[in-house]
């Protein structure tokens, strides 16, 4: 009998001890409030792709454009419908390198694009070569929610 409550009592104190909540280190982002699709970019642009990259010729300047939509889920349980992108106008954006250069600010048009124009050397690649890349962040803050987007610009001859 001794034995029986000793033993009732471990397992009912082991059992306790796997309910405590523990905080997922893996799952501390919030989701981005809109669509940031990146021009030109090697592959889907940016909907399936972690850092996209867009390749650019190492003789000239270097073009960055990316589209900015709004997500209308209102029809995602009609087939017929599904959901919707809605490009966001008058959005700012800003860009940067990686390391925190910035590189511009710019605004998106009716259509949800914007884009900007820079040389390499703005990039921080004095003498660009086949290969020679630069890491981007895309930031801008829709309906009071920051976002921020990874691309990468990549030169070729």
């Amino acid at each position: 009998m001794k034995h029986t409550l000793i033993i009732s009592i471990l397992l009912g104190a082991s059992s306790l001890v796997g309910c405590t909540k523990v905080d997922d280190p893996f799952v501390d982002r919030v989701v981005a409030p809109v669509l940031v699709i990146i021009d030109n970019a090697t592959g889907d642009g940016g909907g399936l792709t972690g850092e996209p990259v867009v390749s650019q010729k190492v003789s000239g300047p270097v073009t960055l454009a990316v589209r900015i939509y709004e997500l209308d889920k209102a029809g995602i349980l009609n087939n017929k419908v599904g959901i919707d992108s809605l490009p966001v106008a008058s959005l700012a954006l800003k860009l940067s390198t990686r390391a925190g250069t910035p590189l511009g600010e710019l605004k998106t048009d009716a259509t949800g694009k914007a884009s900007i124009a820079k040389t390499w050397a703005e990039l921080g690649i004095a003498t660009p070569a086949a290969g020679s890349s630069v890491q981007l962040t895309w930031t801008g803050e829709y309906k009071g929610q920051a976002f921020s987007r990874l691309s990468r610009v990549q030169g070729i001859n």
